[in-house]
């Protein structure tokens, strides 16, 4: 999305007005400061007489509904109660901009112990079930659309809502030959094989270690899930990728909501998902990583 500087004042103005029909007082901004907010998204910290907020904006024809999803895995998140997510102050669209208003989370150091709380609170997250595997929407994960229409059975939904249409836009973009096609179809055999059924439990979705922060009093706050009901060794998959989490973290989580025995094998198949994202948004660089799991299991 570009930001030109007429551009940035006329939005910096409409948010203005926005905010101040929600909030009923006048409002101004008193500053926006750029700060990461991931791939996709420009984002600010948004200095206010009412407080800091950040904001993300983006295209609003490019990625349709992204915020809106954002905001409603954040909701479902928080409303379970197990564990911090930024309040949602508000979505919606200004001209052909989209955002998403969020409290600020101002950082701050892990307390002793933060490891072992951020693997209970999880598990506590994962207590919470549903009778199928999905969502009530399709959102995204990444910018690439998650398709979450619901399924009884957890293999069918993992091979036909999460592995299928990867393999086939890293296909279409001719990253995979017909040998490794032929590969993921006799793995998709496999799976019946390999894992084991679980109720469907809620789910971050996209659970690495940049998706969380640390706020000022040492705790664990989740940011940009993609949430969905599923297998929570997905999440506790997703953990061990790209950095990984502390031992203690997984000691304490299995301590408050023990896994399934040979969870940790299962591990590279639920790294599967993650990785074809990857290599459909990044490139044939993460392709022997996918090639590597194969080789494993079929």
């Amino acid at each position: 999305m570009s930001m030109t500087p007429t551009r940035f004042l006329n939005l910096k103005n409409s948010l203005r007005d926005e905010l101040i029909r929600d909030f009923g007082v006048q409002f101004n901004i008193i500053s926006m400061t750029p700060v990461y907010g991931g791939d996709i998204n420009q984002s600010y910290k948004l200095e206010t007489t009412e407080g800091d907020f950040f904001i993300k904006m983006n295209d609003a024809d490019v990625y349709p509904g992204l915020f809106e999803k954002e905001a409603n895995g954040l909701k479902a998140i928080q409303k379970t109660g197990t564990i911090r997510v930024p309040e949602v102050i508000r979505h919606g669209q200004m001209e052909d901009t989209a955002f998403l208003l969020l409290e600020f989370i101002n950082e701050g150091n892990k307390k002793p112990g933060f490891w072992e709380t951020f693997g209970h609170q999880l598990a506590e997250m994962h207590r919470h079930t549903n009778t199928f595997y999905g969502w009530e929407e399709d959102n995204y994960i990444g910018s690439l659309i998650q398709f979450n229409t619901p399924d009884e059975s957890w293999i069918n939904f993992y091979i036909e809502q999460r592995l299928k249409p990867q393999i086939k836009m890293a296909a279409n973009n001719g990253l995979f030959n017909l040998d490794t096609l032929e590969r993921f179809e006799l793995l998709f055999d496999r799976l019946y094989e390999i894992l084991p059924d679980e109720f469907p439990h809620l789910l971050h979705g996209d659970m690495w270690n940049g998706n969380f922060l640390v706020n000022q009093q040492g705790n664990p706050v989740l940011i940009d899930p993609a949430v969905y009901y599923g297998n929570r060794e997905v999440d506790l998959a997703m953990t061990k990728l790209f950095g990984g989490f502390d031992d203690w973290f997984y000691q304490a989580y299995h301590e408050a909501f023990p896994l399934i025995p040979g969870w940790e094998e299962r591990i590279p198949v639920y790294q599967l998902y993650p990785l074809l994202v990857h290599v459909n948004l990044f490139g044939a660089s993460y392709v022997p990583s996918v090639i590597n799991i194969l080789d494993r299991f079929v």
